[in-house]
């Protein structure tokens, strides 16, 4: 089931203002972070199948997988990976065995 989040920017400074930090394990910035790469995952899973679809080749969501993010200085979040059912999903944004993200780009 996916979880849903939005991000108050106006809580999140004041927890700065109150000594939170934003980076590390806790850090404010994750829970931000792992909101826009779901949504990043999400759009590029529906324009794929989408173009599929105009293909002519049949295919659909099939899922999802769980997959623990590392590198966000020194905190991880929990993603849920989309998947399609023939399976030529291409996650560009976190490719497959990838569990890394340094400076808005992904590293093996």
């Amino acid at each position: 089931m996916e979880e849903q989040f939005e991000f108050d920017f106006n809580e999140v400074l004041n927890e700065f203002r109150n000594g939170k930090r934003l980076t590390g394990k806790d850090g404010l910035l994750a829970p931000l972070i792992k909101q826009l790469t779901q949504a990043a995952l999400e759009a590029e899973v529906e324009s794929h199948i989408a173009q599929d679809v105009l293909n002519g080749t049949r295919n659909r969501r099939n899922g999802v997988n769980k997959k623990t993010i590392k590198g966000t200085s020194d905190g991880s979040f929990e993603l849920e990976t989309p998947r399609d059912r023939n399976g030529t999903f291409p996650r560009s944004q976190l490719p497959v065995g990838n569990a890394y993200i340094n400076r808005g780009q992904t590293q093996n």
